[in-house]
């Protein structure tokens, strides 16, 4: 992962028996629900901005794009870590890249980046990111 002037937090996930497809791996759409559950988690724990905090204000994070590597696979029962961090902040939204480490061995079995826009949950359109938000994500 890229280091920048954003923290990259971390969390701890295991494969359970419904993330496993026909070839007996991990699914690939499991990969993206990982890492937003481990973004999830880290808004509240380490930016002491949860979800909730945004839907009071009508605001919602969106996935715009999202770029992903699947590097190994991983299999039924292996704890994972799910390094997240703040890659760009802009006016309407941010780029967050993540990696997903498998705990035992220690590799990379995925990574990449999830590109995100504010929207106002009223109208569904675009907003600008607060300074306080900034500040916040700044750690």
């Amino acid at each position: 992962m890229e280091k920048n002037q954003f923290s990259i937090f971390e969390s701890e996930l295991r494969v359970r028996p419904d993330d496993i497809d026909m070839f007996n791996h991990v699914h690939n759409s499991k990969y993206l629900d990982y890492v937003l559950a481990a973004r999830y988690e880290q808004m509240e724990k380490f930016y002491n901005m949860p979800w909730e905090h945004f839907t009071k204000q009508s605001l919602g994070w969106v996935v715009s794009h999202v770029d992903i590597n699947f590097k190994r696979p991983l299999l039924m029962n292996d704890l994972m870590l799910i390094r997240t961090g703040i890659l760009t902040m802009h006016d309407k939204g941010c780029s967050v890249q993540f990696e997903i480490i498998n705990k035992k061995t220690g590799k990379v079995a995925s990574d990449g980046i999830f590109d995100y826009v504010l929207i106002d949950l009223n109208t569904s359109r675009g907003t600008k990111v607060t300074e306080e938000m900034i500040k916040a994500y700044s750690i």
